[in-house]
């Protein structure tokens, strides 16, 4: 990992990103293009990202490409491997904080559609960071790929990404659209340890319950996810069917069940 968080440096090759956030990409869809891509094609964007136009053919890598990125170009396929493996492992991590993000990143799908119907696309990006203003000119940047860059006929794509405040990834090389990486409006409240809000609400079995219900699910899938008893478990819905946090669905022989909408307010309120 140490290629991309060396101090001062903000350029990174395209494949470090191989399938570029403009649609649905899985995370596994991610690692496995890194395991199966070719290790020319990373000196290839290295190149692209780090030579210097006026560069003769003939100089030599060490001449151009920066310090930490030397290691890599010396073994781009044991460097690609490893950063699959690491991405796989930080993934096994993080995936259930994006889970519980869920109702954080349903409320900016929802405020970014509603600015861009409205015509206030502008006013937008000025809001999902300091460094980021878009004018008559194009899209003006400052400290990540400094400059004013031209959209031309390009989308403008929106990435809410679990973060710190501060952070910012931009792609400007796609040919089809430029995509913009920002932090989610309250996400540092995902990782504060010191409260619980929602257990305090609605007591700790109940706040298990409703965080592990990202997705419909049967009450078969539901008990052997929080290993507790299906009587206690049928007791804990009843008592969230009457609050209407959750609502039953019955489907051939399965009950299955989903929060409400007003569970996901509940759960975006509890993560401000």
């Amino acid at each position: 990992m140490r290629p991309l968080g060396a101090p001062g440096h903000a350029v990174v090759p395209d494949s470090v990103v191989p399938c570029a956030p403009v649609g649905d990409v899985s995370v596994q869809e991610q690692i496995d293009r890194l395991h199966d891509m070719p290790p020319d094609l990373l000196l290839k964007d290295l190149e692209q990202a780090f030579r210097p136009p006026a560069a003769h053919w003939r100089a030599a890598a060490d001449r151009w490409l920066p310090a930490h990125w030397r290691l890599a170009a010396d073994r781009p396929d044991r460097w690609l491997r490893g950063y699959a493996g690491a991405l796989a492992d930080v993934w096994a991590v993080a995936e259930p904080l994006w889970s519980r993000a869920r109702p954080l990143l349903d409320r900016e799908v929802a405020r970014v559609g509603v600015a861009s119907v409205r015509g206030g696309a502008d006013a937008l990006l000025g809001s999902l960071a300091g460094r980021l203003v878009r004018d008559e000119n194009g899209l003006v940047i400052e400290g990540v790929a400094a400059g004013v860059h031209e959209l031309g006929d390009r989308s403008l794509v929106l990435v809410p990404m679990l973060a710190g405040k501060d952070a910012l990834i931009v792609g400007l090389d796609d040919p089809e659209a430029v995509w913009i990486a920002y932090p989610v409006p309250a996400a540092g409240r995902l990782w504060r340890t010191d409260t619980d809000d929602l257990s305090e609400l609605v007591g700790p079995v109940r706040a298990e319950l409703l965080r592990t219900l990202d997705r419909p699910m049967t009450m078969t899938m539901l008990a052997g996810g929080m290993n507790i008893p299906p009587s206690s478990l049928t007791f804990h819905c009843d008592r969230l069917v009457a609050a209407r946090l959750i609502a039953r669905e019955r489907r051939g022989r399965e009950v299955w069940i989903d929060r409400t909408p007003r569970a996901g307010a509940l759960l975006e309120l509890c993560l401000r």
